[in-house]
């Protein structure tokens, strides 16, 4: 299934957010969506979701999600949002049950995702026994578990140190090569946008308009740490963002 984004623009009274927003994200594609503080990533996400609908044009899905999607449009937030009285198996089933499944079908979703996500061992762990990395490893079990369409990813390695984010990062590579998703990804990181992103998004300062769409044509599973044409790419970004990122903080500060 590929999501089309046509015109979208959206105001919240006064206040102009987005602004002529036209987007493909075609099917096995991570496109990340980048800009400064303020300039509406995370509101067009929402309405590529469907949480909210957009003041003006619209978000088309294209094509029919798989067969076994329970969900076809899935969110992976920031914050792991974990049910800490339930165990690993507990949290992921529970995005399960309110789709007549049997006992055994979901006993089988969870042990396919714990497989892919590396975390077969911490099935009866609860929350508090896990890091921070591992905790959004299960979000993102979680989220595989209803076969979504396309992933929604907000800021979801942001919360994390560095060593955590990279080891991720690869975590997500994995994914993709042994079975490619459709993603909208949600950053500021611009490190995190060349390593995963087939395409970057780049918008502007409020309202948010595209500026520029960047090719990442290095194969996502080649892509390492240190690659200088990684590093020309990110370089490339931030001189798209430079003048406007300095321009909406001092905006922000004055808030």
């Amino acid at each position: 299934m590929e999501l089309r984004l046509e015109k979208v623009g959206h105001s919240y009274g006064n206040v102009r957010v987005l602004d002529d927003v036209s987007l493909d994200i075609a099917d096995g594609q991570i496109v990340c969506l980048v800009g400064p503080s303020g300039c509406g990533k995370s509101t067009l996400l929402r309405f590529i979701g469907g949480l909210e609908q957009p003041s003006e044009g619209r978000v088309v899905q294209v094509g029919e999600p798989p067969r076994d999607s329970l969900n076809p449009l899935t969110y992976v937030f920031q914050h792991f949002a974990l049910l800490p009285w339930r165990t690993v198996e507990g949290n992921i089933k529970l995005v399960l049950e309110d789709h007549g499944l049997s006992g055994a079908r979901m006993d089988e979703i969870v042990t396919d995702v714990l497989e892919r996500t590396r975390l077969s061992e911490f099935r009866t762990a609860l929350p508090k026994q896990l890091s921070g990395g591992m905790r959004q490893r299960v979000a993102i079990s979680r989220a595989l578990a209803v076969s979504p369409a396309v992933l929604l990813m907000d800021e979801p390695l942001s919360a994390l140190d560095s060593q955590t984010r990279e080891l991720l990062m690869d975590d997500l590579v994995g994914l993709w090569t042994r079975q490619p998703f459709t993603a909208a990804y949600v950053t500021h990181n611009l490190n995190e946008a060349v390593r995963l992103g087939h395409r970057v998004v780049v918008l502007s300062r409020r309202p948010g308009r595209i500026r520029s769409v960047v090719e990442i044509e290095t194969p996502l599973a080649e892509r390492r740490a240190g690659d200088p044409l990684l590093e020309a790419r990110q370089n490339e970004l931030w001189e798209l963002m430079r003048e406007e990122a300095m321009a909406a903080d001092k905006e922000l500060s004055h808030v």
